[in-house]
């Protein structure tokens, strides 16, 4: 799953382009919107942590094991991970960023999923998917030895020694 067509759907959502196609987004739209934005984040991390373990070219992988690398990142665990500020603080300050963006965008998630109660407006759901249309080219652009590391931590739990 591309992260980036989670994003554009996102923001479709966010503007009123998608569903009601009124121009005004209704909160079913935008509640969809950052539920779509979180997983932009969350498919990132997945989809990192397949290509650094397996490999990023599919010709030169098996498929299977890229598919359970992918599939095995869990959303609490990473979050937890990702809340750790003290192992946080060892990985690169995109790294860090990403991490921050994802324990946040992940709360935003569940609140607009399972809280009755919670609105939005189309202007806080926009700067939600802009700062995730920013963090994820940072992220990206992290050298590959960092990101790898950062997958290992995101998907394994860390034993002592």
């Amino acid at each position: 799953m591309d992260p980036y067509d989670l994003l554009r759907i996102a923001r479709q959502l966010a503007s009123g382009e998608l569903g009601s196609g009124r121009g005004r987004p209704r909160q079913a739209e935008l509640r969809r919107a950052v539920s779509t934005a979180y997983y932009a984040m969350f498919h990132a991390l997945a989809r990192c942590a397949a290509d650094m373990l397996v490999g990023a070219t599919p010709s030169r992988r098996s498929q299977a094991a890229w598919r359970q690398a992918y599939r095995a990142l869990e959303h609490g665990h990473a979050r937890n991970q990702c809340s750790n500020a003290t192992m946080m603080s060892e990985f690169p300050d995109n790294i860090q960023w990403f991490g921050a963006v994802f324990v946040d965008s992940q709360a935003l998630r569940h609140s607009s999923d399972y809280d009755p109660a919670e609105t939005y407006n189309r202007f806080e759901v926009l700067r939600i998917i802009e700062e995730i249309e920013r963090v994820l080219p940072e992220f990206d652009a992290v050298p590959a030895i960092d990101r790898r590391a950062f997958a290992v931590y995101a998907l394994f739990r860390t034993r002592s020694a």
